[in-house]
């Protein structure tokens, strides 16, 4: 720091009300158990349901940045219920998510999340409403009675990583300037309306020599 002038030196002190400026953190402790036992309650709470709650599907991340990550959505669209066999107003009931206003833009999507819709459907234990009075849809008696709540992470979903296989570059691939190559198709790109304007009037002068 450069001093000018006949001017007084700095010398702050910060003493008064020190603690309003100084960030402590002697509760992580207590917060770690408070958390700790706020997720036992929550598992007692929901038990026997997943403690991750319903089942999202797998979107794809808005924008062309993103969009080659998958990640969980907000809930299945009415489409893939239909596809997997699930009514709309039993989803919910079963803990599946369901978004009316998402649609699917490719089928690759589509069938992603019916896949992911079957395989929860084959691991699904469903309980009876009134115990020992099963109705139709109701998991068998042996089942519901070996049901133990999933506390991990439910059908998490996976990045499928493309795999390109090796092979040898071929002989042609060798001769091309790739460089070169996007060069032309860019300065094409960029002449095109006076190349095309340039084509449509030696059209006119030759129809018109014709005359």
């Amino acid at each position: 720091m450069v001093l000018k002038h006949n001017n007084q030196l700095p010398n702050q002190h910060f003493r008064k009300q020190w603690d309003r400026r100084v960030k402590t953190w002697f509760d992580q402790a207590g917060r770690k158990q408070s958390r700790r036992l706020a997720r036992v309650q929550k598992a007692a709470k929901v038990a026997p349901r997943p403690v991750d709650g319903l089942l999202r599907p797998a979107v794809r991340c808005p924008t062309l940045r993103y969009n080659m990550k998958l990640r969980t959505g907000r809930g299945f669209t009415l489409e893939e219920l239909k596809e997997a066999g699930v009514r709309r107003k039993e989803a919910r009931s079963i803990g599946i998510a369901v978004d009316h206003r998402r649609r699917n833009q490719s089928n690759e999507s589509l069938e992603l999340n019916v896949q992911r819709l079957k395989a929860y459907k084959a691991k699904l234990i469903v309980f009876p409403r009134k115990a020992g009075k099963p109705k139709k849809g109701d998991s068998e008696a042996a089942e519901v009675a070996g049901a133990v709540q999933l506390r991990t992470a439910l059908f998490p979903v996976e990045q499928a990583a493309p795999v390109a296989e090796a092979r040898a570059i071929t002989a042609e691939e060798k001769n091309v300037n790739a460089f070169m190559k996007l060069r032309y198709a860019r300065s094409a790109k960029r002449t095109l309306g006076a190349r095309e304007k340039r084509a449509r009037e030696k059209a006119e002068e030759e129809a018109n020599k014709k005359k």
